[in-house]
């Protein structure tokens, strides 16, 4: 895929102080680590592994899924579903879509991949960003909610309800390719290997025999606001630094709320989960940065296999 220089720029800009979470080289390790990297999905991937055979296949993978999800590639399976309204699809994206909606029925709609037109509507599809007038929020908040995608078990048909419908599958896209590729390693064996997709990461296995180590970068400055140890297990931090803009002196996050319409505003700057599929961590990182801390503590409770990490904008904690 090719970048403008634009596109370039804000992607530099991205390695340099987006990632959520970031490898810890530990000391005195004795396995060397082949290291690799590509822009995939929209986002900086790297592969650290002991088997130099580790980040092609990744690659190839994440590839492939990408694809047949995103809505950026016109050919994609995404972008004809949300053009069509109606359309047969391979296991993999049905997979997901299923997935999806089951999702938005755990989180009570603070997860939802309908949220396609508010997207568009506030400019973060082209970064051309705009605030809605409010009635113009409400009309599209018609469009919106998983219940109005009808699934065709038989024949992998996805349907929508309504014209105008669109979905987007930025919040677990990445999740679900970092766990097709963990798959694909394990079919050719491989058993140790990191996975970095930009504010996602899957451990497999242990590095030198001992946890993965990932620290959780500060939202606010250029260090570090703690670490985690994982092996086997999924870490995605959601935040309203990754992608923003300012108007008079607020900031308007991407992660829209899908019951309201707007921006997210729990008062949460950073929401890690850690959770044993990438498809859950992606998720549940997603809905709680929209929660917020009290309704983060109701999720735990319906995904008690979860770990959550949240950090609240000082304003909040006043």
């Amino acid at each position: 895929m090719k970048y403008s220089p634009k596109m370039r720029k804000f992607l530099l800009a991205f390695l340099i102080i987006g990632w959520g979470l970031i490898f810890i080289h530990q000391l005195n390790k004795p396995a060397r680590l082949y290291h690799d990297n590509r822009i995939l999905m929209g986002t900086f991937w790297e592969v650290m592994s002991p088997d130099k055979k580790a980040a092609a296949i990744v690659f190839s993978e994440v590839s492939r899924i990408e694809q047949l999800l995103s809505k950026y590639i016109e050919s994609s399976e995404i972008s004809r579903l949300n053009r069509l309204g109606r359309l047969k699809v391979s296991p993999d994206t049905f997979y997901i879509i299923k997935n999806s909606k089951e999702f938005w029925q755990m989180t009570g709609g603070s997860f939802d991949i309908t949220v396609g037109p508010l997207v568009e509507l506030w400019g973060f599809k082209n970064r051309e960003y705009a605030i809605p007038p409010g009635r113009k929020i409400k009309s599209v908040l018609k469009l919106t909610g998983s219940d109005k995608i009808i699934l065709h078990e038989e024949d992998h048909g996805v349907e929508f309800k309504l014209p105008g419908m669109k979905i987007d599958l930025g919040g677990i896209a990445k999740g679900y390719a970092l766990d097709r590729a963990v798959q694909k390693l394990k079919e050719n064996k491989i058993n140790s290997c990191l996975i970095n997709a930009g504010g996602q990461v899957y451990a497999l296995g242990e590095n030198s025999g001992r946890a993965w180590k990932i620290g959780i970068k500060n939202p606010r400055a250029a260090d570090f606001s703690g670490n985690l140890e994982i092996k086997n297990q999924s870490v995605s931090t959601s935040g309203d630094y990754e992608q923003f803009f300012s108007r008079d002196g607020k900031r308007y996050s991407h992660i829209l709320d899908p019951r309201t319409g707007y921006p997210a505003s729990s008062g949460v700057i950073s929401a890690t989960v850690v959770a044993h599929s990438g498809i859950s961590a992606d998720a549940l990182s997603t809905s709680a940065f929209i929660l917020g801390r009290q309704g983060t503590g109701e999720l735990a409770k319906r995904f008690p296999g979860a770990r959550f990490y949240i950090q609240e904008s000082k304003a909040r904690k006043q």
